[in-house]
């Protein structure tokens, strides 16, 4: 990418498309190109080819979806297989339609096994089952992946898919049915703190690992990967035995308890943490393999403390509006 290039932030409103597009204005893009969605309807496929042959965007970052933690996936499967089979599609086809240079697609690291060897591979995919809870969104991440590989084949596009663990930071939902655990956990225990709760009751047995990672942290890899060099792009691509998947993580995991413990301190909630263990834990363990990224040169910067307080920070700046 150039500083002039047309880039084309697909969801540039949500958590990580709004990383990406601070990412991007740091660095001295100039031509940056986005939409709300009151203005744009990625799940209409006419509406979305109709913008792709009026921009012709240069690279696409693929970060618009319909997400949530594992309440609203158990809850809302057909919202979420959907809206995001629906969203990718119409990008990725419009973006091979109207000769885009490079497209990232952001997917997620559900889209691995439920039992997978740990830390996951790239390879792993399609290595088992899927955990239930989220299998709807996960299938829908598996189907993008799987159209970027088969474009590249068949069309010789550059379609890259950028598999990223939990991700979490400013700018996340803090919506009771539909956030993820980080966000979820901050507003349970800022509640109960301020409504002086002798108690708070967690989901699931606490037991399960997870790893995460800050949302500025993944959007600095996302465009570290769209500005790699020709060489070192299609390699990516090549590496991945038809499937062009790249890990981004921490490299550092923890129990949802040891997480839940974290936050209560930041906020400075003093009462007890309980487990509802009737209710799921999702995936046991899920830590990636980040051994491609690290070898590129890109490691993470913010340390997994300091991301929690900005978060809390942030969380606190939009309550007071």
């Amino acid at each position: 990418m150039n500083k002039a290039s047309k880039i084309y932030i697909a969801g540039h409103t949500g958590l990580v498309g709004s990383a990406i597009l601070r990412a991007l204005e740091n660095k001295g893009y100039l031509n940056i190109l986005i939409k709300s969605h009151k203005d744009l309807d990625l799940t209409n496929q006419k509406v979305t080819l109709d913008f792709f042959k009026k921009e012709k965007p240069d690279y696409v970052f693929l970060a618009a979806a319909k997400v949530g933690g594992i309440k609203a996936n158990s809850f809302y499967p057909a919202d979420f297989i959907y809206n995001n089979l629906a969203i990718q599609t119409n990008i990725i086809h419009s973006s091979y339609l109207n000769d885009v240079k490079r497209l990232l697609f952001l997917g997620s690291s559900c889209i691995y096994p439920k039992f997978s060897d740990q830390p996951i591979k790239e390879s792993y995919l399609l290595s088992g089952y899927l955990e239930p809870t989220n299998q709807a969104y996960a299938l829908s991440k598996i189907a993008g992946i799987e159209m970027c590989a088969s474009y590249n084949k068949q069309y010789k596009t550059e379609y890259l898919s950028a598999m990223p663990t939990n991700v979490y930071g400013p700018g996340d939902r803090y919506d009771e049915n539909d956030s993820h655990v980080i966000p979820a956990l901050i507003k349970k225990f800022h509640e109960a703190k301020v409504k002086k709760r002798s108690s708070v009751t967690l989901w699931g047995s606490g037991k399960a690992f997870r790893e995460f990672i800050y949302c500025d942290d993944l959007a600095s890899a996302c465009v570290f990967l769209m500005d790699l060099n020709r060489e070192k792009f299609n390699d990516l691509l090549n590496l991945s035995n038809n499937s062009p998947i790249v890990n981004i993580g921490s490299g550092i995991d923890l129990t949802i308890k040891e997480l839940a413990i974290k936050i209560s301190k930041i906020v400075e909630y003093s009462g007890e943490i309980f487990f509802d263990s009737t209710m799921p834990d999702g995936t046991p363990k899920k830590l990636l393999d980040i051994t491609k990224m690290n070898n590129l040169g890109w490691k993470t910067a913010i340390k997994f403390d300091v991301g929690l307080k900005l978060t809390y920070q942030s969380y606190l700046r939009a309550l007071k509006g």
